[in-house]
């Protein structure tokens, strides 16, 4: 078996676990009682087409991100539909989203859903499901 050296790949170390939940007050409840969570940061955020509430936390060097469904069809809302509560993405901190993006885009991976949020930070949904069974996604702050 030959090994895959990814030491310079983006995709050496997930940075996020997004999750898609159907109440995020409730999951974050869960989250202090059973896996001692101390702190979150929560915001609603309005795509225009869609409207979201988030809940972040830390575990260990992974961030935890929690996506209700406010109003509105989002990849999300669709996975959701499809499949329930569960592991929506795993995301990736890179320093320039846009030449990853070429890079990806080279490869034949195209791209689901993209934005920005407040203006700190990009992000980009990768066309991985099928290939993965999950989502891959890439965030510039």
């Amino acid at each position: 078996m030959s090994s895959i050296d990814v030491g310079k790949s983006v995709f050496s170390k997930v940075d996020q676990i997004g999750i898609v939940v159907k109440d995020l007050e409730k999951t974050m409840r869960f989250c202090e009682k059973i896996l001692g969570v101390k702190s979150f940061s929560t915001m609603e955020r309005d795509l225009g087409y869609a409207k979201l509430k988030t809940g972040f936390f830390w575990l260990g060097n992974i961030q935890i991100e929690l996506i209700q469904v406010v109003e509105g069809r989002t990849i999300h809302s669709k996975f959701l539909e499809e499949r329930g509560e569960g592991i929506h993405h795993l995301g990736f901190f890179v320093k320039d989203i846009e030449k990853e993006l070429d890079r990806l885009k080279k490869e034949g991976i195209k791209v689901l859903e993209r934005g920005e949020v407040l203006g700190v930070a990009k992000f980009a949904y990768l066309d991985t499901e099928k290939a993965l069974g999950f989502i891959l996604e890439l965030i510039q702050f």
